[in-house]
């Protein structure tokens, strides 16, 4: 392994080269997408006031990460993952240019939307297995956890800053959020084609002609590695089933009885929770009883999910969506940390590619699930059943898989992989 945890300074970490325009790519780039996914779920609702329909809108998102699963970690191994990663951001910006033009006729079918999520979704699947490697390459050695905490917190910032003004330029005009959108997925791109990837690892693995064998390797790895099988099927479980954020336009107006601007600072409290804790990583990040950390906050996170459901508190709400994403920061953090750790470079695109589809898209998917069983049993049911199984999943983890509850330190990964 290239990168060991330690206890190395912030400021060491920071000075390492390209960590600083990567960090501010992540932050500008995010912002857009989340200034966008804000807008994105109360158009729909507006346009069709269908709960289902906001289910629709994460399925058309999450079904090119399955689709593509095979070739984007191919991909993302074969080739220069900055310009893949450049590539993929530019379809996004295509997406939200595309949603600006549609909103401007003052649409009044959702259809186009869901084609253009598509396209969304599509470059979102080259993106993640492309991009979340680039970390790794760069930090350097014993950085690694202090890195991916400050990558974290620049993420998480941008989920705080970006739903925020998303709600003021909603309220103005749904056309202007999905403009400003593209304007950050532009400024990320700038800053990501600043970073430089050290030439001995690329390409990351000889260019050979692709086989069935090449692609299926990063699920094979994870199948055969305990601790990254736990870790990844924990967090797509409880995602799965706490997709309570997708719901959000629908608790806002219907459950809280609030406007677009303070819908969109609900939406923006995900993101104080999740930097809060972000940046406390940064500078304390955890170092003993990892595994059991993961499973506490998986808990926590259940919990605060039965909490939103039930209440009709506007603050209530509020705090209970900035305790669940504190709560989930721990868990990405985490499992950040673990899956480079344990995972050689030359198969990191492809275990990142089957990692996006059981975690990043699985939010997409957990938003289908909330959306289409809200439209049966209605939203408070959904919130509370989710948080209610999000629990039982933590428990059953507990006590299935001790090879994750048992870890102590991130140091001690790769000789529990080895026994």
């Amino acid at each position: 392994m290239t990168n060991q945890p330690g206890v190395m300074p912030a400021r060491v970490a920071l000075s390492a080269p390209g960590i600083r325009p990567l960090l501010i790519s992540s932050f500008v780039l995010t912002t857009g997408v989340m200034l966008q996914a804000a807008a994105l779920g109360k158009h729909i609702f507006d346009i069709t006031d269908s709960e289902l329909d906001i289910g629709w809108l994460g399925l058309a998102e999450f079904m090119p990460a399955v689709l593509l699963v095979l070739v984007t970690g191919t991909v993302a191994d074969r080739l220069n993952r900055k310009k893949v990663s450049l590539l993929a951001q530019f379809g996004e910006f295509i997406s939200s240019i595309l949603l600006m033009l549609y909103a401007l006729t003052d649409p009044t079918s959702a259809g186009p939307i869901f084609a253009i999520a598509v396209l969304f979704g599509a470059s979102r699947a080259f993106l993640s297995p492309a991009l979340r490697p680039i970390a790794a390459m760069i930090a350097p050695d014993g950085g690694l956890p202090r890195v991916i905490a400050f990558y974290s917190a620049t993420w998480t910032g941008a989920a705080i800053f970006g739903p925020a003004i998303s709600g003021f330029l909603y309220a103005v005009d749904p056309a202007l959020a999905y403009g400003a959108a593209a304007v950050f997925i532009a400024g990320g791109m700038f800053f990501l084609s600043l970073v430089q990837l050290p030439k001995v690892v690329e390409p990351v693995v000889p260019i050979e002609r692709p086989t069935l064998r090449d692609a299926v390797e990063g699920l094979v790895f994870i199948r055969k590695t305990p601790v990254l099988l736990a870790a990844i099927s924990l967090d797509l479980f409880a995602v799965l089933f706490g997709g309570a954020v997708a719901l959000l336009p629908v608790i806002a107006e219907e459950q809280l009885n609030v406007g677009d601007i303070a819908y969109g600072w609900l939406r923006a409290a995900g993101g104080i929770g999740a930097a809060t804790m972000a940046i406390f990583l940064a500078f304390r990040p955890i170092r003993r009883h990892v595994g059991r950390t993961l499973l506490v906050a998986v808990g926590v996170f259940g919990v605060a999910t039965i909490v939103l459901g039930t209440t009709k508190s506007y603050l209530v709400a509020f705090i209970a969506l900035v305790v669940i994403f504190a709560s989930d920061m721990i868990s990405v953090f985490i499992r950040s940390s673990l899956v480079p750790l344990v995972t050689p470079d030359d198969k990191r695109g492809r275990v990142s590619a089957v990692e996006s589809v059981f975690i990043g898209a699985s939010n997409e998917l957990g938003s289908f699930e909330s959306g289409a069983v809200s439209s049966f049993v209605g939203t408070p049911a959904t919130v509370i059943g989710g948080g209610i199984a999000t629990l039982a999943v933590a428990g059953v983890w507990w006590a299935a898989f001790p090879s994750l509850r048992n870890i102590n330190r991130f140091e001690d990964l790769e000789t529990k992989e080895e026994q």
